[in-house]
């Protein structure tokens, strides 16, 4: 049994948010040291497998990962994962049921590419979730400003065509009363996904790998930027094990929980995660 585990989402306190991708070397350095050390990690994030092979895996890979290690990847808030290998990412597994409809995809990714093109993109890795992400050339207040704009007409359109779609705090049902998808907004991006996606459902596919393979930990940690990644702890916390949540932006406010939730004093997004790794590391035995 590992001291500790890690649930890790990746864009924020892994990869920086402005540039999107790991900025701060000893991040790399601290995940090689954890791993080799048996410390089971998982990177839960919506993030695409292709996003996470070029910007993380390849990174570990080429820093040596050792091949003891019990690291996991799981992606699309739980609709992709795979196990994260000396060799690079392995064999990936996809929830087609979890899948946006191709009519869906086709209307709210051509209205990106046609009318918003200056501000964002369409991320095409993407096998179960719409993204569109902010380009890195315009400003965060250009981008926001856009955003609300697009979210507001791919709403007023999906709803149009009768899908059952939830948008902050507006929704409508389908012809079967159901509300089966949901826009989800963050400060880079911009989702359309299932309502079953989400970072609890994304925790306990990495819990279930860990525990078939005889992997546990005597507690886990979960570090995010978002509300939404409150939810890694909380499936933690719903089977009984001790957990703790770093929040790396906790100006969006930190959430009562009752389990422990920390800060890295004045330190956000992946200088935060860099403090805490390198807070484990120290740790080890």
């Amino acid at each position: 049994m590992a001291p500790f585990g890690l649930l890790l989402d990746v864009d924020g306190p892994i990869a920086s948010p402005e540039s999107r991708r790991i900025a701060v070397d000893s991040i790399v350095d601290d995940l090689l040291t954890l791993a080799s050390a048996g410390i089971p990690i998982a990177f839960i994030t919506g993030r695409s497998d292709a996003f996470m092979r070029e910007q993380v895996v390849a990174r570990l890979v080429d820093g040596g990962l050792d091949a003891r290690s019990h690291v996991f990847g799981v992606f699309e808030k739980g609709g992709c994962w795979a196990p994260v290998t000396p060799q690079g990412l392995g064999e990936l597994d996809i929830d087609r049921e979890l899948a946006v409809p191709e009519s869906v995809r086709a209307a709210v990714e051509g209205l990106a590419r046609e009318q918003y093109a200056d501000t964002m993109f369409v991320d095409e890795g993407k096998h179960v979730m719409i993204s569109l992400e902010a380009r890195t050339d315009v400003s965060p207040a250009a981008y926001q400003a856009a955003q609300s704009r697009y979210e507001a007409e791919v709403y007023e359109r999906l709803v149009g065509s009768g899908l059952g779609l939830r948008y902050r705090d507006r929704q409508a049902h389908d012809g079967l009363g159901r509300v089966p998808w949901r826009i989800d907004s963050t400060i880079i991006s911009t989702d359309v996904e299932s309502v079953l996606l989400d970072k609890d459902r994304g925790a306990d596919r990495a819990l279930d790998w860990f525990a078939a393979r005889g992997v546990t930990a005597q507690r886990w940690w979960s570090v995010g930027d978002s509300r939404s990644d409150y939810r890694m702890a909380d499936a933690v916390h719903a089977r009984g094990i001790p957990v703790a949540h770093l929040d790396v932006r906790p100006a969006d406010g930190v959430l009562g929980k009752e389990y422990d939730v920390v800060v890295e004093g004045d330190l956000v997004h992946d200088h935060a995660g860099a403090a805490f790794l390198r807070r484990r590391v120290a740790e080890l035995p």
